[in-house]
């Protein structure tokens, strides 16, 4: 991991750097007996509170209504939407026993929920006057992932799953919806200070049983693409398998249309990844579990009234709505205690000393470039509410222009392939839109088409495909993923 405040690209040491910070902090716990599972710690369940307190505030805030549905699932009814199940039937688990009889209908963990709200709706909606429905839960699912695991990234118990369902009366609502969704998810990734492209997914990756799909991606610090988020326009799909009606003005009947949007614990993969730096984790404000971090720096004979004004002074901040800690371990140093909570994240550090109390003042260090600050201590709610607005904002700046600066075009395979090796992230290409083409291209450049940018309009007509040489009509993006 870099030294430097601003971000740089590592590749070899990336996987190792996250390990050893959600060990270390400690985040996740990786050990448990169970390939493709972990732990969350106390420290990394609060970062995990604060990420699903924004995605909770920012469905609210929109109308959506928090529920939560059985994890098991007859297989009659995961069978009912034929291109859905089938794009699941390799990872789903499935109990058959209860105790040692088997059972009479065999029961799937869910993969993602769709086939067991959806009967529920089927219940709900009779009438017009039933519509929208607009839920979320968020949950745990399970898939049997066969690939390498990786902790948060690849894994077979998704623990963080927050999925959003809706139904309307009209295509156009339900369009409606998809626009709100992506609004939505842009909002909570702002937030959270991850940059993102969105992008329209090719036919051939889509959400199974939807339309269309459109996705969120980031790149990580070793160039690799990583998806945080999707949105999917289900049409009527769906309800036709679930026989989803609501009755019209005029007595007749109508099959809904539906959308659908999920986030997993990825994006706390992100959070940790696209911010953090050689010292460990670098948190924004809103989801550090200690937002400031209270160090004594204790001379022998002075250490009681040191400590009591650091202590004075977090009862101060904490009146002032801070997340904040007295670091006053004993036989530690500071140094030692520097590290711990730079280590973990805190965005704001305090360092106060017998000097500071004769002076008056006392030592403020931010957390993304180390800088020192000396301010009168009568004032460090303000001032420390200041720091945090700025570093919040310097995070974002910073990977944004990060992100900007691995975004490529190319105009031909060899171009691609180029940057890809060199460089990573994302390249964008113009395309002639053939699945095949796409396909072939995949395999060509054993990377992903992440798709078509979204509302961005068609920026590839007028060149040639770079992979068939035929006429382009759109741009597409390209990068090696997770």
């Amino acid at each position: 991991m870099p030294k430097s405040p601003e971000r740089k690209v590592w590749s070899e040491s990336y996987s190792e750097w996250f390990h050893k910070v959600i060990a270390e902090v400690p985040v996740y716990d990786t050990r448990y007996p169970v390939k493709g599972t972990g732990v969350w710690t106390p420290f990394g369940f609060k970062i995990r509170k604060g990420v699903t307190q924004i995605i909770r505030e920012e469905l609210e805030r929109k109308g959506h209504e928090e529920v939560l549905f059985p994890l098991l699932i007859p297989d009659y009814m995961l069978n009912k939407e034929s291109e859905h199940i089938k794009s699941f039937e390799e990872e789903v688990f499935w109990v058959t026993h209860g105790g040692t009889s088997p059972l009479d209908v065999k029961l799937a963990l869910r993969p993602t929920s769709e086939t067991a709200i959806y009967p529920m709706f089927q219940l709900w909606i009779n009438a017009y006057s039933d519509l929208p429905i607009k839920i979320f839960q968020i949950v745990n699912i399970f898939r049997y992932e066969t690939k390498a695991t990786r902790p948060m990234i690849r894994v077979r118990e998704v623990s963080t799953f927050k999925e959003a369902h809706t139904a309307h009366a009209t295509k156009e609502e339900a369009e409606g919806q998809v626009r709100e969704g992506v609004e939505i998810y842009s909002r909570i990734f702002e937030r959270l200070r991850i940059p993102f492209v969105r992008s329209v997914r090719p036919d051939w990756d889509k959400f199974p049983g939807a339309e269309y799909s459109i996705a969120f991606d980031t790149v990580l610090s070793d160039g690799k693409a990583l998806q945080i988020g999707t949105v999917h326009f289900l049409g009527q799909g769906f309800a036709k398998a679930f026989d989803i009606k609501y009755m019209k003005s005029d007595g007749g009947y109508e099959y809904v249309w539906q959308a659908c949007y999920g986030i997993s614990e990825r994006v706390i993969a992100a959070l940790i990844s696209v911010h953090g730096d050689d010292q460990g984790l670098v948190l924004p404000s809103e989801v550090a579990p200690v937002q400031v971090a209270i160090i004594p720096i204790v001379y022998k004979g002075k250490e009681e009234r040191v400590v009591k004004r650091c202590h004075e002074v977090k009862d101060e901040l904490a009146r002032s709505g801070f997340r904040t800690v007295v670091d006053d371990r004993e036989e530690v140093t500071p140094g030692s205690k520097y590290f711990t909570w730079e280590l973990r994240g805190a965005p704001v550090r305090i360092e106060l000393g017998p000097r500071d109390l004769e002076a008056g003042t006392a030592v403020l260090v931010r957390r993304d470039t180390l800088q020192k600050t000396v301010v009168k201590v009568t004032s460090l709610s303000e001032e420390a509410e200041k720091l945090l607005a700025s570093i919040d904002a310097h995070l974002g700046g910073r990977e944004e222009k990060w992100m900007g600066e691995r975004i490529s075009r190319a105009s031909t395979v060899e171009d691609v392939r180029k940057t890809l090796e060199e460089k990573g992230g994302i390249v964008e290409a113009p395309w002639c839109g053939s699945r095949g083409c796409g396909e072939e291209l995949e395999v060509k450049l054993d990377a992903r088409i992440l798709g078509v940018p979204y509302n961005e309009g068609s920026a590839g007509e007028g060149h040639t495909c770079i992979n068939c040489d035929g006429k382009a009509d759109r741009t597409i993006r390209i990068a090696r993923s997770y």
